[in-house]
């Protein structure tokens, strides 16, 4: 985790001495806004036809302190894109990984079992995967872009026995694949 953290940053500094203001993009996630997850994310441009994105999301709230309901999690997604077209334009691929820690209850989540919403998890999840979007120029310094990605993610937890009690059940993992993003991002 600390590895990944720290080669993002470097990263991130590698690209920000290499590029000029009009190389570098600011995102938020709209979808990801649905879940009351503040966002924000940068792509920096890399050559003619790539760039690297890296995004984050950090949500501190219970939802219903009574039933405790919550989403807690913060989340780091970094990706390299290749556009068709030119970066910043029309349709791209992508490679992304990503590392999230996460304290969730009392809710439903999609592709998961049900019992999402009757117990309480708390653990970290990494993976790797594929992307596809679509970016439209709104303006001289605005877009709009879609995403959705598929790919393979590693999750280890603690299970609690209900959302509201607090007794441990075990420790487990999992193994996915499936849907891993999808957004739909505002972009100056």
């Amino acid at each position: 985790m600390k590895r990944l953290i720290f080669g993002v940053f470097l990263a991130i500094c590698w690209c920000a001495n290499a590029l000029n203001a009009q190389d570098i993009a600011l995102k938020t996630n709209l979808l990801y806004w649905s879940s009351t997850t503040p966002n924000l994310g940068m792509e920096f441009g890399l050559g003619k036809h790539s760039t690297f994105n890296i995004a984050g999301g950090y949500n501190p709230w219970t939802l219903d302190k009574d039933s405790n309901k919550k989403l807690k999690h913060w989340m780091v997604m970094p990706e390299y894109r290749y556009w068709l077209c030119e970066r910043f334009n029309g349709h791209f691929f992508g490679v992304n990984t990503g590392y999230v820690y996460y304290n969730v209850s009392g809710i439903r989540i999609p592709f998961r079992s049900k019992s999402t919403k009757d117990h309480r998890y708390q653990g970290w999840a990494t993976g790797a995967g594929i992307s596809y979007g679509y970016s439209w120029l709104l303006g001289k310094r605005w877009n709009i872009e879609a995403n959705i990605g598929i790919g393979y993610v590693y999750t280890k937890f603690d299970q609690y026995d209900c959302a509201t009690c607090g007794a441990f059940k075990a420790s487990r993992h999992k193994h996915y694949f499936g849907p891993t993003n999808a957004g739909i991002s505002l972009i100056y």
